[in-house]
């Protein structure tokens, strides 16, 4: 048996029917509440975490914590956890994400990680704007905003608008200016390449998840489909299409960078700047697939990933 760790049930029907298709049981462990009894053992299985550092702007503030209780009791078990413990952690911190990625030898954006406001402001004073500002945990692109200066960013903080991050860190970036107006996501299943995506920046903005369920109307800021719907726009509107001509050593250093930080599922952004670098952002390790790219690419994500999940039980 497959259990499937997680806390948005909107991001799951692709996921249930890739299961249900490659004959693969799983059971959904929806980590929103509940109770652990350290007394008892866990079920027999294969835990499959896919817990979001976003779940705290679903309501889910508690959910990460509770996963890594769960995560931890099912270790201590000598259960087979799949983006186990060490994994959670790397998806709820954006530091951890690029101090991992450039011990591993990949380029990443100059970064500096503040706590409180002035020390925002301090951190903006080191990097030359225009600069992005992001909070530690997020997911989605929410919270990040552009600025050209530290007056503009002064002015931001001030204000109504200023969000704080959950976990009080928030980062100050470079905006990287791109050579073309995409990023690139490389999508990882057991080490193997499953295909890359682009996601176009001119239209998406900072708001590039995915998964149909973050489809958002960029008239109201709701979302465009109810639970389970499935979004499917003209091909001259797509923000996501496949692309095939990834450097294969890049890919390359994503696999070594995947078995050096034990992950298993994961989907890692990278972006062209017009200076000629390649530069490596972030790291999803509760990757979604996106449903226009699926239906051309050469194999299904979420089949893939069933298939080897369903590996794991034999």
């Amino acid at each position: 048996m497959v259990y499937a760790l997680h806390e948005n049930p909107e991001w799951w029907p692709p996921f249930a029917d890739a299961f249900a298709a490659e004959g693969v049981p799983v059971t959904e462990w929806v980590l929103t509440q509940g109770v652990l009894d350290l007394d008892q053992a866990p079920p027999d299985g294969v835990f499959w975490s896919r817990m979001s550092a976003s779940s705290h702007t679903r309501g889910h503030g508690l959910s990460k914590d509770h996963t890594r209780a769960v995560l931890s009791w099912l270790e201590a078990h000598g259960r087979r956890t799949v983006n186990g413990r060490r994994v959670l952690e790397l998806e709820m911190s954006k530091v951890d994400q690029l101090t991992a990625l450039r011990a591993a030898g990949i380029d990443t954006p100059r970064t500096v990680a503040a706590v409180g406001r002035e020390q925002v402001l301090a951190a903006a004073r080191s990097v030359p704007g225009p600069f992005v500002t992001k909070h530690n945990q997020g997911g989605k692109g929410l919270g990040v905003r552009r600025f050209e200066d530290v007056e503009e960013l002064a002015e931001h903080l001030a204000g109504p608008e200023s969000e704080e991050p959950v976990d009080g860190i928030t980062l100050v970036q470079e905006f990287v200016q791109a050579a073309e107006p995409r990023i690139t996501r490389v999508e990882l299943v057991a080490g193997e390449l499953v295909y890359a995506i682009d996601a176009d920046t001119a239209h998406g903005g900072f708001q590039l998840c995915p998964a149909d369920a973050c489809a958002i109307d960029p008239a109201t800021g709701r979302p465009l489909l109810p639970p389970g719907a499935t979004l499917a726009p003209e091909p001259d509107q797509q923000l996501f299409t496949l692309r095939e001509d990834v450097d294969p050593a890049l890919v390359a250093r994503y696999q070594a960078f995947a078995r050096r930080t034990g992950l298993e599922v994961c989907g890692i952004e990278f972006i062209e700047a017009a200076d000629g670098r390649v530069l490596t952002y972030d790291v999803n390790t509760n990757t979604n697939y996106n449903a226009a790219v699926e239906a051309v690419a050469p194999r299904s994500g979420p089949r893939t990933l069933a298939r080897y999940l369903g590996s794991l039980t034999a």
